[in-house]
């Protein structure tokens, strides 16, 4: 039973600590940048399907989705907003090693990658503001913080876009030096990354196990749907089985630490916000991991990847 109002709670993340969060974040943008190629995205403009498919179930069905769910179980408004910034995010760091784990099309997560953090920019932003303004307790949080869209726009271009373009013109230039320094940047710059996310838990552990409960489940369930609607929609739209792994990760792992980022930058490390986005990024790898090895079991035929 909740009995403090968690959503008058802000946690406890300084200015010094939030330039190092931006820094982390920046690197392992830029790390798996290094493995994407402009030949990534010829390939898709040949077949593009399984990319609009993949567009479409992030950007569109998982915040539409997120939006029912809330209206189903009616959580703490500081935990629904928190909600919807983690479905306006892209597709999380992880979910290129988890569909190669899941033996999914890896070169289409890699390419799903770079394009939902190119539209991210814009669409981050958009559907945070329109599915937030939707439902009424939400909208008066934003309408209390009067975020200026614009300079979410910069932040996410600066976190996102730039370390994308940036990797992805090394990797052009210098292909041998890209490749050896992505596969010991990503996992640094993940770790450190991570780490970060438990030192501002740690920091705040008060609060965090006095809502631990409360927030565990509907970060599952919200995880769990988001998997399943990926895959479905993958499903419906006839895509091969290495497709509908891969959809369906980028569309259960997303980036929630852009949402803990944008967080603390725009909404002062509100409570339920920041343990919603934390605690979905430490669950993600959970969840994802465990289906990925489960998937693994059971390999696909060569002849169905389309």
């Amino acid at each position: 039973m909740v009995t403090i109002p968690l959503d008058k709670i802000h946690i406890d993340f300084n200015e010094q600590s939030l330039w190092v969060l931006n820094v982390a974040l920046a690197l392992v943008m830029f790390g798996i940048a290094l493995d994407i190629s402009v030949d990534d995205f010829k390939r898709l403009a040949r077949k593009p399907r399984p990319l609009f498919v993949g567009v479409l179930s992030q950007f569109v069905l998982l915040p539409a989705v997120t939006f029912v769910l809330v209206l189903l179980v009616e959580p703490l408004p500081s935990i629904a907003l928190g909600m919807f910034m983690v479905a306006a995010c892209p597709g999380g760091n992880i979910s290129n090693f988890i569909t190669h784990l899941a033996k999914g099309n890896t070169a289409l997560s890699v390419s799903l990658t770079a394009m939902a953090t190119l539209l991210a920019v814009f669409m981050t932003p958009l559907n945070l503001q329109l599915w937030g303004s939707l439902y009424g307790p939400t909208a008066s949080i934003l309408q209390e913080v009067a975020i200026a869209p614009f300079s979410m726009v910069k932040l996410v271009a600066l976190l996102l876009a730039l370390p994308l373009f940036l990797g992805m013109w090394i990797n052009h230039i210098r292909p041998k030096f890209a490749s050896k320094i992505a596969k010991v940047l990503k996992v640094l710059s993940l770790v450190f990354f991570v780490t970060l996310i438990f030192i501002a838990l740690y920091d705040n552990r008060d609060i965090f196990m006095e809502y631990v409960l409360y927030v565990f489940w509907i970060v599952v369930l919200h995880n769990l749907l988001a998997f399943v609607t990926g895959y479905s929609v993958a499903n419906f739209f006839w895509l091969s089985h290495m497709d509908k792994r891969t959809i369906g990760i980028e569309t259960g792992i997303q980036n929630s630490g852009l949402g803990l980022l944008l967080i603390f930058t725009f909404f002062d490390g509100m409570g339920g916000m920041a343990l919603l986005a934390a605690f979905w990024g430490i669950w993600h790898l959970i969840s994802g991991l465990a289906i990925a090895t489960f998937w693994g079991y059971f390999p696909i035929d060569k002849e169905e990847f389309v």
